[in-house]
C-alpha cells in the first residue's frame, strides 16, 4: 500500500513520474516498445530471435524476454522454431480496422463491380505516412494472386496509388512525407526527387496517375485519389499487364475508375 498524507497517496516505483509523463502528452515506454516490437514483427517476413529483436529495439534484453513472455501468452506473439513472429490475435486488430473503415464497407460492391467491367485487378489504399496501405483488391481473373495485398504497404512514390494521392498535397507537404533517400523496388522506380514532382505536376494537370513498372516489372497502374476529404487519404487502382494494355483500354480504365471514385465520394459519407 503506498503511504498517504491526508487523501493523497504517495506514489511509489516510478508511478508519479510516469502519470506525469502521460498528464504531458509524452510516450509511455512500456506502450512505445511494445508498439515498436509489434511492428518490427509485422514488417518481417522471417522469425527473429531474441538477439535480432535485441538488436533491432535496443531494449535491455531482460525487459524485453518479459515483453515477448506478455505478448506470447496473450496470442500477439507467436514464439516456435527458435524465433519470434506476429501472432494470430493481431489479425483482430487489422479485421477489425477493415470492417470499421466506412471507405471500405462502401467500395465493396463497386469495386467487383468495376473489375466485372474492366477485367483486371482493382485496389483500395490509403496513405499512411509515406506508405500506402492496401485495403480491398478484386483480382483480374486473368492472374491467380498467391498472396493477398490486403494489409500490405508499399512506399507511396513507387506506386500510381501513392502518386495520385501525393499528387493531392503540395511539393512542400510531399517533402515532408517521403523519406530523404526513395527507395527503388525495381530498376524503373522513379528515386530522383525531382524527376518524382515532375510526374506529381503532371498527374495534377491530368487528374490521374500513371506508373510502368515501377513496383512490380511488366506491371502498369492508373490511379485515382478518391475526393472525399481535403486532401484526399484514399485512391483507387486498376494493374494491367503491359502486354495487354491498349490505347482504348487506357482510356476506358481512366472513365470507369474516375467515376467509381466520384460514387465512393459520397458513399463513404452515407
Amino acid at each position: 500500500m503506498p503511504a498517504t498524507i491526508g487523501s493523497t497517496a504517495l506514489d511509489d516505483g516510478g508511478t508519479a513520474p510516469r502519470r506525469a509523463a502521460q498528464r504531458r502528452g509524452e510516450p509511455v515506454k512500456s506502450a512505445y516498445r511494445t508498439v515498436e516490437l509489434l511492428e518490427v514483427l509485422a514488417d518481417t517476413p522471417d522469425r527473429l530471435t531474441l538477439a535480432e529483436l535485441q538488436r533491432r529495439l535496443g531494449v535491455p534484453k531482460s525487459s524485453l524476454h518479459g515483453l515477448l513472455h506478455t505478448l506470447v501468452a496473450r496470442g500477439w506473439v507467436d514464439e516456435s522454431r527458435g524465433g519470434y513472429a506476429i501472432g494470430p490475435r493481431a489479425l483482430r486488430i487489422g479485421a477489425a480496422y477493415l470492417d470499421h473503415d466506412p471507405m471500405v464497407r462502401s467500395a465493396g460492391p463497386l469495386l467487383a463491380g468495376l473489375q466485372r467491367q474492366l477485367d483486371e485487378t482493382i485496389h483500395l489504399a490509403r496513405l499512411d505516412g509515406s506508405d500506402v496501405v492496401y485495403l480491398a483488391s478484386r483480382e483480374s481473373q486473368h492472374h491467380l494472386r498467391v498472396i493477398s495485398r490486403i494489409g500490405r504497404r508499399l512506399p507511396a512514390h513507387t506506386t500510381a496509388l501513392g502518386k495520385a494521392l501525393l499528387a493531392a498535397r503540395s511539393t512542400a507537404e510531399v517533402d515532408s512525407l517521403l523519406p530523404g533517400t526513395l527507395a527503388a523496388l525495381t530498376p524503373d522506380t522513379v528515386t530522383d526527387r525531382r524527376a518524382l514532382h515532375a510526374e506529381l505536376a503532371e498527374t495534377r494537370l491530368r487528374g490521374w496517375a500513371y506508373e510502368s513498372g515501377q513496383n512490380t516489372p511488366g506491371l502498369c497502374c492508373f490511379a485515382v485519389a478518391i475526393p472525399s476529404t481535403h486532401p484526399a487519404v484514399y485512391a483507387l487502382s486498376c494493374s494491367i499487364p503491359l502486354a495487354r494494355l491498349t490505347d482504348e483500354h487506357r482510356r476506358n480504365v481512366v472513365t470507369a475508375l474516375t467515376e467509381c471514385a466520384d460514387e465512393l465520394r459520397y458513399a463513404a459519407k452515407q
